[in-house]
């Protein structure tokens, strides 16, 4: 499904991503934690290609990036169609509406028919709860609000992988719950998702593996059970401490 292999990035001197290797099966929910600065934002944007990886592969599907040889800007865009991406900030455009944000992209870059885009475009923001918010601009909804209409436009284009780069992390606590419940009910009907949080309540109950990164590196690797409760590395221990204190 999703594949990473010996994934490096670097910017200048600065090794950001050491040999990163990664299989993510269809429908699995994989949890990236780590502190500040570990690589885990980096690693999700070199899955769709946003940042350009030092060398390594990227495969999803039938697509497949080799970072060795020279990659074509089409098997960049084939990769980023099945991929849809949820950022920390929302990124919404503030002069559309949240309907027109919605359907941007597959009536921009898919082509597809404005009507067919809008019918479906309603369809999703009913599925994140703001279907009476169709014709509402960015400024006149909530930080959740918009952050769940991130989550629809991502889901208008029928990506086969959804990437999360803490999407609660700009948001006031009483918002965040709202945009992890439309996660998890995203994850519960089998959608592949790769989520970058500190929500660890999040990655205990919908993860099937959570990676720990620090450095550029995995570190650890597992089931949240293991991972919670019995990690095997000093270093994990040390952060999940530091998160309980």
């Amino acid at each position: 499904m999703l594949s990473i292999q010996n994934l490096h990035k670097q910017f200048g001197n600065l090794v950001v991503l050491d040999g990163i290797d990664l299989n993510v099966e269809k429908g699995k929910v994989i949890v990236v934690i780590g502190p500040s600065g570990s690589g885990k934002t980096t690693l999700l944007r070199c899955l769709n290609v946003l940042e350009t990886p030092t060398k390594g592969n990227v495969s999803i599907n039938q697509t497949d990036l080799n970072f060795e040889e020279k990659v074509s800007k089409k098997d960049i865009q084939t990769l980023r169609k099945q991929t849809g991406m949820v950022f920390q900030t929302y990124n919404l455009f503030p002069h559309m509406t949240a309907l027109q944000n919605v359907i941007e992209g597959p009536v921009t870059v898919q082509k597809v028919n404005k009507e067919k885009a809008k019918e479906k475009g309603i369809q999703l923001l009913e599925k994140v709860g703001l279907g009476d918010k169709i014709d509402y601009y960015p400024h006149q909804l909530s930080g959740g609000q918009q952050q769940r209409v991130g989550i629809a436009r991502a889901l208008a284009i029928d990506p086969e992988v959804m990437l999360f780069d803490e999407p609660t992390s700009a948001l006031d606590p009483e918002l965040v719950g709202e945009v992890l419940r439309v996660m998890k009910e995203l994850a519960h009907e089998g959608m592949t998702m790769v989520v970058v949080t500190h929500e660890m309540s999040f990655a205990k109950e919908v993860a099937d593996e959570v990676l720990f990164m620090d450095q550029g590196q995995v570190i650890e690797r597992g089931h949240p059970d293991h991972i919670f409760t019995t990690p095997k590395e000093e270093r994990t221990r040390q952060f999940l401490n530091l998160l309980s204190e």
